[in-house]
C-alpha cells in the first residue's frame, strides 16, 4: 500500500485555504438604506399614473410636496399629497417587507394612527418603492404606489 499522507494533507490545506479566502456577504441593515428623506419620484393611485417629478401635465400636483422624513431614528414625518404633516414613529417588519409608520399625530383619516407600506423592492439608498397595504382615504380608497428618490 502507497503512502498518500502528503497528498490528503495537500488537499485539506488547499480547501482550508480557500474557505479561509470566502468572505462572508456584508449585510447592510435596510434601515440604514432608508434613513433619509425622500420626495416622490412617480405615484400611481390604483392604476393610474397621477403624478411624475418635473412634469407639466400631472394630475395630481400635491405631490411635489409629499415627503416621507425616515432620517431620524424612530421618528417619521409624513406629508402626504395633501400638504397635511403628521408625526410618529417609523420601525421595518423582521422581515424587511413593510414600513410601519406608528403613532401618527394627528391620525390619518381610517389609519388609527398607523400607515404601513409594502416594500417593492431592496432600497438602495437612491430609491425606495413602496405600496400601502390599505387603501387611502385621502385619494378616494385606492391602493397607492410610490416610487421614492432621495431629496
Amino acid at each position: 500500500m502507497k503512502k498518500q499522507t502528503p497528498v490528503i494533507y495537500l488537499l485539506i490545506t488547499a480547501i482550508l485555504g480557500s474557505l479561509a479566502a470566502c468572505q462572508p456577504k456584508t449585510v447592510t441593515p435596510i434601515t440604514s438604506l432608508i434613513n433619509k428623506v425622500w420626495k416622490a419620484n412617480t405615484v400611481k393611485e390604483a392604476d393610474l399614473l397621477v403624478f411624475t417629478l418635473g412634469a407639466t401635465n400631472n394630475i395630481k400636483p400635491g405631490y411635489t410636496n409629499f415627503r416621507l422624513d425616515l432620517s431620524r431614528p424612530d421618528t417619521v414625518r409624513l406629508k402626504d399629497v395633501d400638504g397635511r404633516l403628521t408625526v410618529g414613529t417609523w420601525t421595518v417588519s423582521t422581515d424587511n417587507k413593510r414600513l410601519i409608520l406608528s403613532n401618527l399625530n394627528p391620525k390619518p383619516t381610517n389609519t388609527g394612527g398607523n400607515i404601513e407600506y409594502y416594500i417593492l423592492s431592496e432600497p438602495d439608498g437612491l430609491s425606495l418603492s413602496l405600496e400601502r397595504t390599505a387603501e387611502s382615504r385621502k385619494t378616494g380608497n385606492t391602493i397607492d404606489q410610490y416610487a421614492l428618490i432621495p431629496e
